[in-house]
């Protein structure tokens, strides 16, 4: 082979890579999270864990990104380690898809229909169909499919120009030669190992040695270690990824080195035994791309098999390694936000439902930190205040850990659609904690209240009851259409915010009327006109969740356009206000 038979394996190789990392980032982020909700939800039983982990990872494409993940869930104490096991397992299963789809290379036959398998006859229709796809398509969707399209054209052509760059070795002696070194079965795998460690992919180093097989200098007894030690080395990844994590996430790095250890032990002594004492016909045969499949897929079915009934067993072997210790036990509000786990930043999907589960809790307690403040105006207590400050400063941690969070995601390589999630997002949490805020001046304005022995009188009582009630309302509308996810509850919130701002303007006038005649102090005018522009500002940023929210549905929504179109003539928008308008009217003046 000369310089230029080197550089086009080179180039193959890369175009391999690139292409499985292209299929593989089309298939996330088609997924949009979701796969990675099912294996958060489905791990009830080992089996079903087993079958979720297989299918998980037959769609994405990769072992390493799936253990990766349950090491996140472990250490963000989503999942626990029983549960992680299973998928696991199913993990090494799922991986073997990839095999034989790159195996369908090997097809030889003269049969039109053999023919239209093979991939350098379908792969060019698929780059067509994926480019048109890709630089056509108006929603994100499209988009993401000729992407996944493009990633396995690319896979397949790199596979095909790696493998036809290699044929030749077949005819050097130097090449052989070197190979004969994996005869011997350490050695193989040693060499499976370091492959898989250094580009932390099984699939990808499965395709290789598929790819190389075409020289035909490969047998199945000099393959069976080299496989072994792929799936040992495809651990790397996990091991890595839990370095900084908790001792619960360690564990299942640990639980997936020893499920293929011991997998790959008992494997190699069970088929070598056999091999001595029966004799296997097939042993020396030369080995294609379908058999190094049908190896890869036996060795995981059969590891699966009989390492199931002992899940308890790896689990106690992970926990001699890393025994538990007092430091485990952390309280319950510091675990809230272990979910942020840096590791799902690699599937974006799913780091922002996590966020979005945080954000949700944020907006609850948002609203409960309101309404209490809003109910101390009425009877106030020291501990009223000391609730709402209390809350107040965990929503700020909130707004603090979930604005770092989405950050950095927003950093990321985000498909379209995650990222107006993300923007909408750290849009509403600013608004959530600006709500808080507003509560602790209430509550203040309260406790001023209390102090100086001030009270409203009876009609300001009335007044301030109607505008609290229409306070809680916007509030219940606004956080329900967040925690939702409800168009149809946000535009509910703009009528209302209307009503609102006519509320706080009619309430300051008929205060002031009172105070000329009399009726009420400066300083209580001050307070009610304080409490007042709270509610009012309250109502302002239920009005920017809401429209946060409808703009997610439609992009090209611009929000002042939007408000001022429905004050400008929209007849459901003014029906709407009319009622609103009938529910919150203030008792009549005297």
């Amino acid at each position: 082979m000369d310089i230029f038979g080197i550089l086009t394996m080179a180039g193959g190789l890369a175009m391999f890579l690139y292409g499985m990392s292209v299929m593989g980032g089309g298939l996330e982020k088609v997924s949009g999270g979701r796969l990675e909700q099912l294996l958060e939800k489905l791990t009830s039983n080992p089996l079903k864990a087993v079958l979720l982990g297989a299918g998980v990872t037959a769609v994405i494409q990769s072992s390493s990104a799936t253990t990766v993940m349950v090491v996140g869930f472990v250490n963000s104490g989503i999942m626990k380690l029983s549960q992680a096991i299973g998928i696991i397992m199913g993990a090494n299963i799922g991986t073997t898809v990839t095999s034989w789809i790159l195996s369908l290379a090997g097809i030889e036959g003269e049969s039109i229909w053999i023919r239209l398998l093979k991939p350098s006859s379908f792969s060019p229709v698929l780059a067509c169909i994926g480019i048109v796809l890709y630089m056509s398509g108006k929603n994100n969707r499209k988009k993401d499919a000729g992407e996944i399209l493009l990633g396995f054209a690319i896979l397949m052509f790199g596979m095909e120009t790696m493998s036809g760059a290699v044929k030749p070795l077949a005819n050097v002696p130097e090449f052989t030669g070197i190979l004969t070194m994996f005869r011997n079965p350490l050695a193989g795998v040693l060499a499976g190992a370091v492959l898989t460690a250094v580009i932390q992919s099984s699939s990808a180093s499965v395709g290789i040695l598929q790819a190389l097989s075409v020289t035909g200098a490969f047998t199945y007894a000099s393959v069976i270690p080299i496989i072994m030690g792929q799936n040992i080395g495809t651990c790397v990844t996990a091991m890595l990824s839990a370095i900084g994590a908790n001792k619960s996430a360690r564990r299942t790095a640990f639980v997936h080195l020893y499920f293929n250890v011991i997998g790959a032990a008992v494997f190699m002594l069970l088929y070598f035994s056999l091999n001595a004492l029966i004799g296997f016909s097939f042993s020396g045969l030369t080995v294609g791309a379908p058999g190094i499949a049908l190896i890869h897929s036996v060795f995981n079915i059969f590891t699966t098999l009989i390492l199931l009934p002992f899940t308890r067993v790896l689990e106690k072997m992970a926990y001699l390694t890393i025994p538990a210790s007092e430091e485990e036990k952390q309280p319950v509000e510091d675990m809230e936000f272990q979910i942020l786990d840096d590791r799902f930043l690699q599937t974006p999907g799913f780091a922002i439902e996590q966020c979005r589960s945080l954000a949700n809790r944020m907006a609850e307690l948002s609203k409960e930190c309101f309404l209490k403040a809003m109910g101390s105006v009425q009877a106030y207590t020291d501990q009223a205040l000391d609730d709402v400050i209390a809350l107040e400063n965990r929503i700020d941690v909130y707004q603090d850990k979930l604005s770092r969070y989405l950050t950095r995601l927003n950093g990321a390589n985000l498909a379209y659609n995650d990222s107006q999630n993300v923007s909408t997002l750290l849009h509403c949490i600013t608004d959530l904690e600006r709500i808080s805020d507003h509560a602790v001046n209430v509550a203040e304005a309260a406790q001023q209240m209390q102090k100086k022995k001030l009270s409203f009188s009876k009609k300001a009582t009335e007044e301030m009851a109607v505008y609290s009630s229409a306070v809680e309302e916007i509030l219940e509308r606004a956080v329900g259409a967040f925690v939702h996810g409800s168009e149809r509850q946000a535009l509910g919130v703009e009528p209302l915010e209307e009503v609102i701002d006519e509320l706080n303007k009619n309430v300051k006038k008929r205060h002031i009327k009172r105070l000329r005649k009399g009726k009420c102090t400066i300083e209580l005018g001050l307070l009610l006109s304080d409490l007042a522009t709270n509610y009012e500002r309250v109502a302002d940023h239920c009005s920017n969740i809401a429209v946060c929210l409808i703009q997610e549905q439609d992009a090209h929504l611009e929000a002042h356009s939007y408000i001022n179109h429905l004050r400008e003539g929209d007849l459901s928008f003014e029906r709407q206000v009319e009622i609103l308008q009938g529910t919150y009217s203030l008792p009549k003046s005297k």
